[in-house]
């Protein structure tokens, strides 16, 4: 049953796709769970308190195995705000989604969020842990998605599409986009620059060499990632005390292998 519904939610992955025709691929050969399991641990340590959660330092809640954001009325932040659109995604997958994700976010802020004791929280969880499978088909579909935009924002069109291509063909490869792009964007915002260099999913496909496949497409995308990240903390200004993340991001790129 499990299998027939990471099935269904793939299919309706590739339905509702919004990546142009001539930059769409086939939908490649992916472990939808073995990807979820993954994704879920690496945001929310595999709990289910961690799916929904309010960071420090935040102005609004994330939510679900990719901690999507979710603004409060009247927040404006630099981000692109993605939980609404999972909860569009998953209603046209078919599931029955509560009206308690309809609108803004529920709380003002996080201390609104702490001081709740209505149990929508864990309503919201609850429904979370058991709606997997279609939080993986779309983190899946928005990573395919970027393709496109990325591509006008390169002079590498060519490599770019096919180090992208080659690593969206395995679940690993697949976990290397999804996880980097929920980690530091897509890479395309003239704002997430320092010193005009980025530090996003296509900076690091740019910094990729030659165009190999299957498990070395993975471990030259793990070498790029820690190039690319090395090089932001290099260039950062030096009050932000940037350097202070890197052995951490460093680690993490090493999943990618």
């Amino acid at each position: 049953m499990k299998k027939l519904l990471y099935l269904s939610l793939a299919l309706v992955l590739c339905a509702c796709s919004s990546a142009k025709p001539q930059t769409r691929s086939p939908l490649p050969s992916i472990n939808y769970a073995a990807l979820g399991d993954r994704i879920w641990a690496n945001e929310c340590a595999g709990s289910v308190s961690g799916l929904v959660s309010w960071n420090a330092g935040e102005a609004f809640p994330s939510l679900g195995i990719g901690h999507f954001i979710w603004f409060p009325a009247g927040v404006d932040a630099p981000f692109a705000e993605s939980f609404p659109s999972f909860v569009i995604y998953a209603r046209r997958a078919g599931l029955s989604v509560p009206t308690y994700f309809n609108g803004s976010a529920p709380w003002t802020n996080k201390s609104a969020y702490l001081a709740d004791r209505s149990g929508k929280a864990d309503q919201m969880r609850e429904w979370l842990a058991s709606n997997i499978p279609v939080q993986t088909a779309f983190v899946v579909a928005r990573s395919r998605s970027s393709l496109p935009k990325m591509l006008v924002h390169t002079q590498q069109r060519q490599d770019v599409d096919a180090r992208f291509r080659a690593l969206a063909a395995s679940t690993q490869g697949m976990y290397c986009l999804v996880d980097y792009v929920n980690f530091k964007g897509e890479g395309i915002k003239p704002s997430e620059r320092y010193q005009g260099e980025g530090w996003g999913l296509l900076q690091v496909l740019e910094q990729m060499r030659g165009r190999p496949s299957g498990r070395a497409a993975c471990a030259e995308f793990s070498r790029a990632a820690a190039a690319v990240l090395s090089r932001r903390v290099d260039n950062a200004p030096p009050a932000r005390g940037e350097r202070r993340w890197l052995a951490g991001w460093l680690n993490r790129c090493k999943t990618y292998r």
